[in-house]
């Protein structure tokens, strides 16, 4: 297959649908620049998901509409728990607030190359779904197995969720160390690189060239990239808060921090590029 063959399937029309949509709703961030990797994220991936759904869905088999539903799922799920949690937590607040920097100001081509980015990104991310369906669904068993381990990693984030917030409703000073917290310190994270596992997963055998193959691994690899980033921001910040508890301590020894029986310990010397 020629290259230019190869570009036309990776990019046709619709796909910057897909984009414009992204863009559209991860502008949310000019209204507060958090929003762009947070609320921004959800909303962006809940609305390429029923782009999808709509400009193929009259000829995508069960499983395949399945997974536009379980982006849309996904991006609801995330968007509604973190405006949810931002709304009723003043102490969610004030990590927001001291993530971005406070109240400092944020020129607008800084936004403006963010969004850019992060749209581009959120693309990247969902484009198995997106290729599949493009290149004219023709079933095979990776769209249920790319199902099946999406909807496992929905129902792990939304259970560590729920672990999280019982545990501070009982002790808001102490760290979790409960329920999936016992298997991973990062169990949010854990569940959202398994759920773009699943994603890569389906588009298995409906990719067509390697510039197709090149942009879907692109994108997780981004993602975990940003997983891994937001672990070590969290251990950074809990270092700070507990680092003088023995009991804590002794936790982060025994516990990885975010992929389960591997001793993946600490993360907080490891460089990323976004920190």
């Amino acid at each position: 297959m020629e290259l230019s063959e190869m570009l036309r399937l990776a990019f046709p029309a619709t796909i910057w649908v897909v984009l414009a949509v992204c863009a559209l709703l991860s502008a949310v961030g000019f209204y507060k620049f958090v929003y762009f990797l947070s609320v921004g994220y959800g909303f962006a991936v809940c609305g390429a998901g029923a782009a999808i759904l709509v400009m193929y869905g009259g000829s995508l088999t069960v499983w395949s509409i399945l997974l536009c539903v379980l982006l849309m799922v996904y991006g609801v799920r995330l968007g509604g728990f973190l405006l949810w949690r931002e709304i009723k937590s003043a102490s969610y607040r004030k990590t927001l607030k001291e993530a971005t920097g406070g109240d400092k100001p944020i020129p607008v081509f800084v936004k403006a190359a963010i969004w850019v980015c992060v749209a581009i990104m959120y693309v990247l991310q969902v484009s198995p779904v997106f290729y599949r369906a493009a290149n004219g669904d023709q079933g095979g068993v990776m769209a249920p197995v790319g199902a099946v381990i999406m909807i496992l990693a929905l129902v792990l984030e939304s259970v560590a969720d729920k672990q999280k917030s019982a545990a501070k409703a009982r002790n808001p000073r102490r760290f979790c160390d409960t329920g999936l917290y016992r298997l991973v310190r990062c169990p949010n994270y854990l569940g959202e690189v398994l759920f773009w596992t699943g994603v890569l997963l389906s588009g298995a055998g409906a990719l067509r060239g390697a510039v197709q193959w090149i942009v879907a691994i692109l994108g997780y690899i981004l993602i975990v990239y940003v997983m891994f980033s937001g672990a070590k921001r969290l251990e950074l910040r809990q270092n700070r808060n507990y680092g003088a508890d023995p009991e804590y301590q002794a936790y982060v020894k025994r516990t990885p921090i975010l992929l389960p029986f591997i001793p993946l310990y600490h993360l907080e010397n490891v460089k990323f590029i976004v920190a």
